[in-house]
């Protein structure tokens, strides 16, 4: 059985060194940010060491480096970090027009792309001080969602990657096979032959990291013939225009592109089903005035951007 540690036995201010420490991988860094003497800092590592039982930086040439051990702490530690901050600058009741708080988004291009302009342009009517930060999608980050959430406000992502997580859906958009606009091998239709033959696009691959729509091509026995990948549904265009490879991406997405960008799109030829998009944040934050805020923000730039005229 495990053993539960005691918190209240821990001073919190080392997680702050800790942070400092494994991000820097400088004690005189480290102290320089902190504000704090260079003994200080060093102490605190010693503490740090004795607690974990691990060196957690040691000297290589002129430089430091982090142990196994510490790789692993530094994201979970910058995810407490944060989360210590949320409890600590909670406000029973919150002021938007005078906030100055940082709210962060986990967001794929696509998103941005749809909601994000409607999204800044009705933070800055109503909480004028305060700011959004999008940060990408990974495959380590939606596998991870639970603890991703603690240190970001929401996440958007389509159904089929999150569960057991408070959610809202936003919009819905479907998937459209591209081409480039030369492509004489496509005429009139995309035929399921075009998708067992033709080179792919794909957006995330990997056992764990897929769109929606490829894992259902799969599931009906339509293995791609993958020649590249990327991580970014803004670049499938550029590699798409002017070769003979295809791809899956959103209408909406689509729809949004320049005219002479070189693609022409049809409808898939199976069912891939529909994207539904959702927004996810974790349960802690249910109750949060700030939070409540933001989601209703969310949902309010979704419906102005996706709504028909």
């Amino acid at each position: 059985m495990r053993e539960i540690f005691n918190v209240a036995s821990l001073d919190l201010n080392l997680l702050v060194s800790l942070d400092a420490l494994l991000q820097n991988r400088s004690v005189t860094k480290s102290a320089q940010q902190l504000g704090l003497s260079q003994p200080a800092l060093s102490a605190a590592l010693a503490r740090l060491r004795r607690h974990f039982g691990d060196e957690l930086l040691y000297r290589a040439g002129n430089e430091y480096r982090l142990t196994p051990l510490a790789a692993d702490l530094r994201s979970r530690t910058r995810l407490a970090l944060d989360g210590v901050e949320r409890v600590f600058s909670a406000q029973p009741d919150f002021d938007a027009a005078g906030s100055t708080r940082e709210f962060s988004l986990i967001v794929s291009d696509y998103n941005i792309s749809v909601i994000g302009d409607t999204l800044a342009t009705l933070m800055s009517e109503t909480a004028p001080s305060a700011r959004l930060r999008f940060a990408p999608t990974s495959p380590d980050v939606v596998a991870q969602a639970d603890k991703s959430l603690l240190g970001a406000d929401l996440m958007l992502m389509p159904h089929g990657f999150v569960t057991d997580l408070p959610h809202r859906d936003l919009y819905t958009d479907r998937w459209v096979i591209v081409f480039a606009s030369d492509n004489t091998e496509i005429e009139d239709e995309i035929t399921d032959l075009h998708l067992r033959t033709l080179p792919w696009v794909l957006v995330y691959h990997g056992q764990t990291a897929s769109t929606p729509a490829a894992r259902h091509l799969r599931q009906m026995g339509i293995e791609p013939t993958v020649q590249v990948i990327t991580e970014s549904f803004l670049t499938v265009p550029s590699l798409i225009a002017g070769s003979r490879r295809i791809a899956l991406l959103q209408e909406r997405l689509v729809n949004l592109l320049p005219l002479n960008v070189g693609l022409r799109n049809l409808p898939c030829p199976v069912d891939v089903g529909p994207l539904v998009e959702a927004m996810w944040w974790h349960p802690v934050y249910d109750r949060d005035p700030e939070h409540a805020f933001l989601r209703n923000l969310v949902v309010r730039a979704a419906v102005l951007a996706t709504e028909a005229p």
